[in-house]
C-alpha cells in the first residue's frame, strides 16, 4: 500500500492523507483542517474508488469564489 500526503493550497484543509492499495484503489482518506462533517462525507464516498473515478467526479469543483475546493484538491 502506498501512502500519500498532499499539502493543499487555497482551501481550508491544510493536508489530505490517503492510501492507494496494490490494485489502485483509494482508502483511508483524511483531511486535516476544513469543514469536518463535509470532509468526512467526501472521505466515505471516495473509499474504494480508483483515482480516475475520483478525478472524474471531483475535478473542477469550486468552493464559493475560490478557484478550487477540497474535493478538487483531492482530485
Amino acid at each position: 500500500m502506498k501512502h500519500i500526503n498532499f499539502t493543499t493550497s487555497n482551501v481550508c484543509a491544510r493536508q489530505i492523507d490517503f492510501d492507494i492499495d496494490e490494485n489502485g484503489y483509494i482508502h483511508n482518506v483524511v483531511f486535516l483542517g476544513g469543514c469536518n462533517g463535509n470532509l468526512q462525507g467526501i472521505s466515505a464516498l471516495v473509499e474504494g474508488m480508483t483515482p480516475e473515478e475520483v478525478i472524474g467526479k471531483c475535478k473542477g469543483i469550486k468552493c464559493g469564489f475560490k478557484p478550487t475546493s477540497c474535493p478538487d484538491q483531492l482530485a
